[in-house]
């Protein structure tokens, strides 16, 4: 390519929510914009492995980064800090950041979505300026996804600040390839290049290409789709499926599959109606559910798939139980658990009617869309599912608390997933309060050794206990849909929970 990356140029992107923050640690969404000024140590790349940022390597066994305790029960994790990199008002980056970042994120104080990994740190020592010595008090094998990954925080700009109400919230200070210079609270944030930046190009040109980056906040997707079309701005990253037809078909516009770390999950609350207790209920809806018609009615993008661990994954199971499209099955299985058809189809036991609540996200149209052809088919079968949806802070108390009868919505995780989050008694997700002691340990081994082996084993036999006890249906893994303008150069999409933002550096515009 050698001259094709010309600098310069300014990048217009729709962002379809409304930021809440500038800062990744509290911030309730993906760190979209956030990617392109704070960096981590490491960070995942487009194939989910982790690489290098600003540590040099990434630490490992192997390479003497990673040293875990004779009796198996801590690790220590050493950082060597890449040298010369500044932050964007031109002060140093030094070890003396990271461990600032570990304190500041730990404090009670600090109000963060996720403290994620602080807790597993027991000291920080920095013994030089480029060099860092983490002490757990585990063996952590998800180090890398959790804290120092997201961003380091400034020292000599946020010291004895409250980080609660400190204008970083607002103009959030990094060493990225580029900083905020403009922030209008649900209009829009401007990014210009980050005149320090440490990174440059295999010919020794100082990145980034682009001169400047705009998020515009687009929440309506009709919206979108008019000014992705008129030029207004030139990449949206997750654009609905029932509008990519139309804009495949547009000149100058490309369009980009990215098969995301997400599946698509429909929940029992087995804290709510007896009968989601009764494991034939919970058959039957498996059976009754044909998830190549769901995938069509979303134009045919949606993978349907039967673990929850998404086929990226070296270790999903295919050889777990699964529960093929039959509909007269799962007629077969609520007979014979006593469930029988009433005059208006719906069956029922004891007086007890099988009809339930389902909740989705309001407002996402791919869900909403799911949600109707599951409640067509439940309704074959003899089950009554009646739409109850929620948005913004009620859709998440919810989900958290167990605050609904089913719900059907998806999870996004890291390039190395615990699924303990989700699946153990104790899970912060899990707000369906399944709980399988056998499946409690099979995840607390998986997160906590270091061996793939091992984990592999173990994340495996998880697979197959979840999919039998079946507390939840897999139900597909849905790509996101990236269009940008077809002038957009150097750009991978990223399957993670890092965003697709995470290296912007090596963008650049065609003239």
């Amino acid at each position: 390519m050698g001259m094709a990356q010309q600098r310069g140029g300014s990048l217009t992107v729709g962002l379809s929510y409304d930021i809440d923050t500038l800062n990744v640690y509290s911030t309730g969404f993906l760190g979209d914009v956030q990617a392109t000024v704070a960096e981590g140590l490491v960070a995942p790349n487009e194939k989910a492995e982790y690489v290098p940022v600003l540590a040099t390597r990434v630490p490992t066994i192997q390479n003497g980064g990673i040293k875990v305790a004779a009796d198996n029960k801590s690790m220590v994790v050493t950082y060597q800090l890449r040298p010369g990199v500044k932050w964007s008002d031109g002060k140093p980056f030094t070890s003396a950041d990271v461990k600032f970042t570990w304190e500041t994120v730990k404090d009670p104080k600090f109000i963060a979505e996720s403290k994620d990994g602080t807790e597993d740190i027991t000291s920080i020592t920095t013994p030089n300026d480029l060099t860092v010595v983490v002490n757990y008090k585990r063996v952590a094998p998800d180090f890398k996804s959790t804290l120092f990954t997201f961003g380091i925080l400034p020292k000599h700009t946020l010291e004895g600040k409250d980080l609660n109400t400190d204008t970083y919230n607002q103009m959030p200070l990094g060493t990225g390839p580029f900083k905020v210079t403009q922030y209008v609270k649900g209009q829009f944030v401007v990014l210009d290049r980050n005149p320090f930046y440490w990174r440059k190009d295999k010919a020794g040109v100082q990145l980034p290409y682009l001169d400047k980056m705009i998020f515009k906040i687009i929440p309506d997707s009709n919206t979108l789709v008019t000014q992705l079309k008129s030029g207004e701005i030139q990449m949206a990253t997750s654009v609905p499926y029932a509008q990519i037809p139309q804009l495949s078909a547009q000149a100058g516009l490309k369009v980009i599959k990215n098969p995301v770390l997400s599946w698509q999950h429909l929940d029992f609350n087995l804290k709510g109606p007896a009968a989601l207790r009764d494991i034939n209920v919970r058959k039957a809806v498996a059976y009754g559910l044909d998830k190549a018609t769901i995938s069509k009615a979303l134009g045919g993008y949606p993978i349907p798939i039967d673990t929850v661990v998404v086929p990226v994954f070296s270790y999903s199971s295919k050889t777990v139980p699964k529960y093929p499209y039959d509909p007269a099955k799962a007629k077969q299985l609520l007979e014979a658990a006593g469930y029988k058809a009433g005059s208006d189809g719906i069956r029922a036991k004891n007086g007890q009617r099988l009809s339930f609540n389902i909740m989705a996200q309001a407002g996402r149209s791919t869900d909403e869309d799911a949600q109707q052809v599951m409640i067509a088919q439940m309704k074959t079968i003899g089950i009554e599912l009646k739409p109850d949806n929620k948005a913004g802070v009620a859709l998440r108390d919810a989900r958290y608390k167990g605050g609904y009868e089913l719900y059907y919505g998806g999870w996004i995780t890291s390039a190395d997933p615990s699924y303990g989050v989700f699946y153990s008694t104790k899970g912060v997700n899990n707000g369906q309060g399944y709980s399988n002691p056998k499946i409690d340990a099979l995840l607390a081994t998986a997160d906590s050794t270091l061996d793939p082996t091992v984990r592999n084993k173990a994340l495996r036999d998880f697979q197959t206990l979840l999919m039998q006890d079946l507390p939840s249906i897999a139900v597909t893994s849905n790509p996101s849909m990236i269009v940008t303008t077809d002038k957009l150069g150097g750009f991978v999409s990223n399957p993670t929970n890092m965003t697709n933002f995470v290296n912007t550096s090596g963008w650049y515009l065609k003239k």
